[in-house]
Formats: C-alpha cells, structure tokens, sequence
C-alpha cells in the first residue's frame, strides 16, 4: 500500500528476550544510519520495538505513527495475554504510546470495551482503559482485503467443513486466545463434520475429524478457503482477524465469538457467539443444516467486499501519512 506513493524501508526486532538487547542496539545504529532520509516513522503494535523510532522522533522533530492491532490493547492475564501482563513490556507499550504522534487502531474495540465474552477474563480492554491519562490522538482504520486474490470460485464446498487459521497454538494459552479449545469440543460432539487447522505443525489432535497443517503460503490458504464451507474464529481475544475476511471473501461462512471487530466483521452473513459457551455453540451448529447456507456464502463474501475493501484503507493510509 505504502510503496506504491513512498519509499519505505521496512526493519524488524526480535521476538526472542534474550536477544532483545543485542536487537535494541542494532536497531538503535539503524535509525541513526537512516535519520537523514526518514521523513515518519510507522510502527505495527506499540511493544519494546517502537520505543526507540517514538524517542527519535521526539528528539528529531519527526511524526511516529503506532497502528494498534490487539495485544497492544488488551489485558488478559487469566490466560497469559496482552502485553499489560508484563513490567517491562507494559512500561515500553505505555511510553510509546503516550510519546507517539498518533494512534491508528484497526478496530474501534481497541479503543475502549467493555469485555463481555468470558466471564472469567477481566471486561475492561482498550487503550483508554488500559493507558492511564492518554492524550494522543486516535483514528480508526480497519484493515482492508483485495477481492481480486481472496475470491470465491463459486464451486462446491465440502458439506459441513470447517476451517481456523491459528499460529503458535501449540503452546496451552495461545490455544485458548484462539478459541482451539471450543474447536475440540465441537469436533467430539460432531463427529461426522471436518475441521482443518492451519498455521502450527507442532499442534496435534488424535481426533479423527480433525486436520491439522503448518504454516503455507497465501495461494494455499486461499485453495482451502475455497474448498471448505465455514470459516471458524472462536477467539477469546481479537482486534481485526485478517483470515476471517479473507475466508469470507472465498464464500466461508463465518462462525465467530462477540469479541473485538468480529461482530461487525461477519454482521448478518453469519453467526457470533456472545460467551463462551460450548452448549450455546452446539445450539448454533444445530442449526447448520436448516440454514440457507447459499445465502450466507454469498453475504459474507460481499459483505467484506464492501465494507472493509483494500482501497478504502489504503486511500485512508495514504492520506493519514500525506
């Protein structure tokens, strides 16, 4: 989106503590051998890595730009997530984001929500919750999808299959962000439906209805997508879900939890569950075969064809960082 009006020069952190030292110093000599070129800096998540463009920026006099997408928002320590949960990287996430010039959330739940999908997790999340005295302004843009790669072929799907996109959940808390722990139950109480799991090659499941695949790349998401007929994002916790969209726009049908934009994502071209229930997801899964499921598919393909289009956030982006 960015390159097609700037010159962008794209550079990474560590996601490893005990390289983050090392990592802060590289980045440090990288922003100064960069200064004289850098008109803005634009960071993804606010965290440890955005510390240092938000304090060159102060001392140079240059616009820090911080797109909040989720766990820079959310605080979760009943299932070990958000970035709050931790001294450091909640001080980093703070800084950043008081310091920066603005802040450009995908969902507007990030900005300030009251939690109300399970019981058991704290209800107060987003950044005016979660930041005390935060002053620095906030637009919202949701992320946006190009119909032109994620499309639905019109083919026939496989009846009854279901499909979540979800990595790291080989370790027990990412599983529950995800919502892979309602997945099993489904797949015990429905025995003859299919459910494919892509994005970690270390996650395994002796259930028999279940499919598990690694990482692939975007053309083979976008091949299963078009084969399978639902797409399931059962999250306890979410900003904007990207392969939610792009399911829907290869005709999935969306069944997704009543946390961060998921509701507004699948509106009426599909099924949100409001808490975590396993008996309320059931009841929706019941439903499933005297539902017009060829008006659904075609709803939530255009649902996000229209609503949350690639052009409409790049148009957004573009003139945010004019």
């Amino acid at each position: 989106m960015l390159r097609s009006n700037f010159q962008v020069k794209h550079l990474t952190l560590t996601d490893n503590p005990y390289f983050l030292p090392l990592a802060l110093i590289i980045q440090t000599i990288q922003l100064l051998f960069l200064l004289p070129a850098t008109k803005k800096y634009l960071c993804f998540f606010s965290g440890y890595h955005s510390v240092l463009p938000v304090v060159f920026g102060k001392l140079f006099g240059k616009e820090v730009i911080i797109q909040c997408g989720g766990t820079d928002a959310v605080n979760l320590p009943e299932i070990n997530y958000g970035n709050y949960r931790k001294k450091w990287l909640k001080m980093a996430t703070i800084f950043s984001f008081k310091h920066c010039s603005l802040i450009v959330p995908v969902a507007k739940s990030l900005v300030k929500s009251n939690y109300t999908y399970d019981q058991s997790l704290t209800s107060r999340q987003g950044l005016l919750n979660l930041v005390p005295g935060l002053k620095t302004p906030i637009i919202v843009i949701h992320n946006g999808f190009d119909p032109s790669f994620w499309f639905d072929k019109g083919n026939e799907k496989r009846p009854f299959s279901f499909i979540t996109v979800a990595t790291g959940i080989s370790k027990q808390n990412r599983a529950l962000v995800k919502g892979i722990d309602l997945l099993l139950e489904l797949a015990k109480s429905f025995p003859k439906y299919t459910f494919t799991i892509v994005g970690d090659e270390k996650f395994q499941s002796e259930l028999p209805n279940i499919t598990t695949i690694g990482s692939l790349p975007q053309e083979k998401i976008r091949s299963l997508f078009q084969e399978t007929q639902f797409y399931l994002q059962l999250s306890s916790s979410e900003g904007f879900p990207n392969a939610l969209a792009e399911g829907m726009l290869c005709g999935c049908i969306p069944i997704g939890s009543a946390v961060g934009e998921i509701p507004e994502i699948i509106g009426d071209s599909g099924f949100v569950l409001a808490k975590k229930e396993i008996t309320e997801l059931q009841k929706i899964f019941h439903r499933l075969p005297t539902t017009d499921l060829a008006k659904l598919r075609l709803a939530a393909s255009n649902r996000i064809r229209n609503r949350f289009s690639y052009q409409k956030r790049k148009e957004k982006l573009l003139k945010l960082l004019a």
